[in-house]
């Protein structure tokens, strides 16, 4: 009996590992600056991206921190490898109107379900996301913008993204 009991106990530690070797409560925390984006941006900018998947990988927790930034006027997540741009799949950000200021700290805190993906991921199970994420095919930017003619001035004025930064899971 006490074989079998062991044998169990093993299997139940053995599903465990695996559940968690799945990816379920996976969490990511990635650094975006502007020698990552592409174009690389010459910014003092940073920030943090910080995500959280859910017990039952239904949604995602995030928390955006974004300092020495200024006129922030959208953040998303976009399909995309390193060093290439993709499709905004969904917003953590804005939009919101240009030459806002400057931002140190906390700039977005929210939750991610399957209703919130757009483009190439609307109308699929966030499961998708959550692989592309893993993949390294995720990646975070923020966008700037000083709302004055022409754009891609400098700081504060990238509105293809001035800060970037490749979702990783820890």
């Amino acid at each position: 009996m006490t074989g079998r009991r062991l044998l169990g106990s093993f299997v139940l530690g053995l599903a465990a590992v695996g559940a968690a070797g799945a990816g379920l409560n996976a969490n990511w925390s990635d650094h975006l600056t502007g020698v990552q984006e592409v174009p690389v941006r010459d910014t003092r900018a940073q920030g943090q991206a910080i995500f959280h998947l859910s017990d039952d990988g239904n949604s995602i927790d995030y928390r955006l921190i974004a300092s020495n930034i200024e006129n922030v006027v959208q953040a998303h997540i976009h399909l995309g490898r390193a060093g290439m741009n993709g499709n905004i799949v969904v917003f953590l950000y804005g939009a919101v109107p240009p030459n806002g200021g400057r931002q140190n700290g906390v700039l977005a805190t929210g939750t991610i379900r399957a209703r919130n993906l757009i483009n190439d991921l609307a109308g699929r199970p966030l499961s998708d996301l959550v692989d592309a994420m893993r993949s390294g095919g995720a990646y975070v930017n923020v966008h700037t913008n000083d709302g004055i003619a022409p754009t891609d001035t400098g700081p504060g004025d990238f509105p293809g993204g001035e800060i970037r930064a490749q979702i990783i899971e820890e």
